[in-house]
C-alpha cells in the first residue's frame, strides 16, 4: 500500500516537473518574441546615452515591458491553445507522445496568464512609469536605488488610494456587503477590481472591433480592382481595339506591341486576384462571425447553458467543442485571432489611441509601456469577449470565469446585441459607401465632393472615335 502511495506522489511529482518546464520554455519564446518587437520599434537613443543612471533605468523598464507584452500574447493564444489541444487528444487518444497534455496543464496556463496579467496591469507597469519619471527623494543620495524608493513610495500610494475608491464604490453599491468584508480585501476588494478592468477590457473590445472590421474592409478595398458600374462593354471592347489599330499604325513591329499587351494583361490578371483575395477572406470571415453571434442570441433565449461560466476541471479529449467537429474548432481558432487583429486594428485607428501607434524606431519609453497597457487589456478581455459572443463554447477556466457580471443575462443578452448590430452596421455601410462611390463616378456627379478620375471607360466611345479620326486626318 505504501508502494503505490510513493509511485502516485512521483507520478504527481513528474507531471507538476514536466508541466513547469512546459510553461517556463512557452513563457520563454513568448518572452523573446517580444522583446524583437519592443527593440524593432524602440528609440535607440534613450538607451545609448553618456547618463549611465538614465540607461540602467531604461533598460530595466524595457525588460518589464517586454514580460508584460509576452503575457499579452500568451493571454491571445490561451483559447486557441485550449481548442487546439483538446482537438489533438480526440484525433490522438491513445498517442503516446500526448500524454503530456493533459487538463491540469491547461488550466495551470490559464492560472499564470491571469496571475501575470493582473501583476503588470497593478504593479509591474505603473512602477516601470513612475521609475522613469522619478528622480529620487530631496537630499537622498543620487543613484538607482534612490529612484526605486520613490517609485515604490509612490506605488504604494497609488494603490491605497485606488483601494479606498474601490471601497467607496463598493459601498454606495452594496452598503452591507462592504461593511462586512472591509478587512476582507484579498477575497472581495481584488477580484471586484479584476471584474472592473475585465469589464472595461470587454467594452473597449466592443468598440474597437466593429471600428477595425470596417478599417480593414476600407484598407483592402482600396487596394482591390473594382470593375467599373453601368459601364458598356461593346464601347470598351471597341475602343479597345480603336487603340489597338492606332497604336500599331505608329509602331512598325506589331509583334512586339502583341508581347507588351499580353505581357499587361497578364500582370493585371495576377494582381487582380492578389488584390481581391484579402477583400473576400475579411468579407467572409466576418460574415461568419456575425451569423455565429446571431445563432448565439437566438441560444441565449433558450438555452441556459449558452450564458458564459467558469469551469474548475477541463475534460480535454472528451468531446469536441464546435458542432463541425475539428473543421468547426479551427475556424473558431482563425476567427478568434481575426477579432483580436481587429480590435487591434480598431484600437490604434481610433483618433482617441491614434497617439500611441508605435513607428519603427522612432518610439520612446512612455509610448512603449502605454502600448504594452492598451495590448494587455486588450488581449486579457480576448477569452472573455469570444466566450461571452459565442465564437466557442470552450468555458472560462480559473478566475476568468469569476467575474460578477458573467452571471448576468441583461448585460450579456445586450452586449451581443450591440456587437452584431455595429458590426452589421459597419460592413453594410461600408459596402454600401463603395457602390454609392462607383454609381457617382459612373454617372460623372461630383455632389457628394468625392475625387472622381476621369478614364477612358466613361467617355463616350463616339467622342473617342471622333478624336481618334480627326488625329489621322
Amino acid at each position: 500500500m505504501e508502494t503505490d502511495d510513493v509511485s502516485v506522489r512521483e507520478q504527481i511529482f513528474h507531471e507538476r516537473v514536466r508541466e513547469t518546464i512546459i510553461c517556463v520554455l512557452l513563457f520563454a519564446c513568448l518572452y523573446i518574441v517580444s522583446y524583437f518587437i519592443i527593440t524593432h520599434f524602440k528609440k535607440n537613443a534613450e538607451f545609448v546615452t553618456d547618463d549611465t543612471e538614465e540607461a540602467t533605468v531604461n533598460r530595466i523598464a524595457l525588460w518589464l515591458c517586454t514580460f508584460t507584452l509576452s503575457v499579452a500574447l500568451g493571454a491571445v493564444l490561451l483559447l486557441p491553445i485550449s481548442i487546439l489541444s483538446n482537438e489533438i487528444l480526440l484525433s490522438f487518444p491513445e498517442c503516446y507522445y500526448m500524454q503530456w497534455l493533459k487538463g491540469s496543464l491547461i488550466h495551470g496556463l490559464w492560472n499564470l496568464v491571469f496571475l501575470f496579467s493582473n501583476l503588470s496591469l497593478v504593479v509591474l507597469m505603473p512602477f516601470a512609469y513612475f521609475f522613469t519619471e522619478s528622480v529620487g527623494f530631496v537630499g537622498s543620495k543620487k543613484g538607482v536605488m534612490a529612484r526605486v524608493y520613490e517609485t515604490a513610495v509612490v506605488l504604494l500610494l497609488l494603490t491605497l488610494l485606488v483601494l479606498g475608491i474601490v471601497w467607496v464604490a463598493t459601498a454606495l453599491l452594496y452598503h452591507d456587503t462592504a461593511r462586512e468584508s472591509l478587512y476582507d480585501l484579498w477575497e472581495y476588494y481584488l477580484p471586484y477590481l479584476y471584474s472592473c478592468i475585465s469589464l472595461f477590457g470587454v467594452l473597449l473590445l466592443l468598440l474597437c472591433t466593429p471600428f477595425g472590421l470596417s478599417r480593414m474592409f476600407s484598407v483592402t478595398g482600396s487596394l482591390l480592382v473594382k470593375p467599373r458600374l453601368l459601364e458598356d462593354v461593346e464601347d470598351t471592347v471597341d475602343c479597345a481595339v480603336f487603340e489597338e489599330a492606332a497604336l500599331s499604325r505608329k509602331i512598325s513591329t506589331r509583334a512586339l506591341l502583341e508581347t507588351v499587351l499580353k505581357a499587361l494583361s497578364a500582370f493585371v490578371l495576377s494582381e487582380m486576384r492578389k488584390r481581391a483575395s484579402p477583400w473576400q477572406r475579411n468579407l467572409a470571415l466576418t460574415v461568419v462571425c456575425v451569423l455565429m453571434v446571431s445563432f448565439h442570441v437566438l441560444e441565449l433565449l433558450f438555452d441556459e447553458s449558452a450564458m458564459p461560466r467558469g469551469m474548475e476541471d477541463p475534460l480535454l479529449g472528451a468531446a469536441s467543442f464546435s458542432m463541425f467537429g475539428s473543421l468547426g474548432a479551427a475556424v473558431q481558432v482563425v476567427l478568434i485571432l481575426y477579432l483580436m487583429v481587429s480590435s487591434v486594428v480598431g484600437f490604434y485607428s481610433s483618433p482617441l489611441f491614434a497617439g500611441l501607434l508605435p513607428h519603427s524606431q522612432d518610439t520612446n519609453l512612455t509610448q512603449i509601456i502605454g502600448n504594452c497597457i492598451s495590448l494587455l487589456v486588450l488581449s486579457s478581455a480576448l477569452p472573455v469577449f469570444s466566450r461571452t459572443l459565442g465564437i466557442t463554447r470552450f468555458d472560462l477556466l480559473g478566475d476568468f470565469g469569476r467575474y460578477n457580471w458573467l452571471g448576468n443575462f441583461k448585460i450579456v443578452f445586450l452586449y451581443n446585441m450591440l456587437f452584431a448590430g455595429l458590426t452589421s452596421a459597419s460592413l453594410i455601410n461600408t459596402v454600401t459607401w463603395a457602390v454609392q462611390r462607383e454609381l457617382i463616378r459612373a454617372f460623372g456627379q461630383s455632389s457628394c465632393k468625392l475625387p472622381l478620375t476621369v478614364s477612358r471607360t466613361t467617355v463616350p466611345f463616339r467622342l473617342l472615335l471622333a478624336s481618334g479620326l480627326s488625329k489621322i486626318q
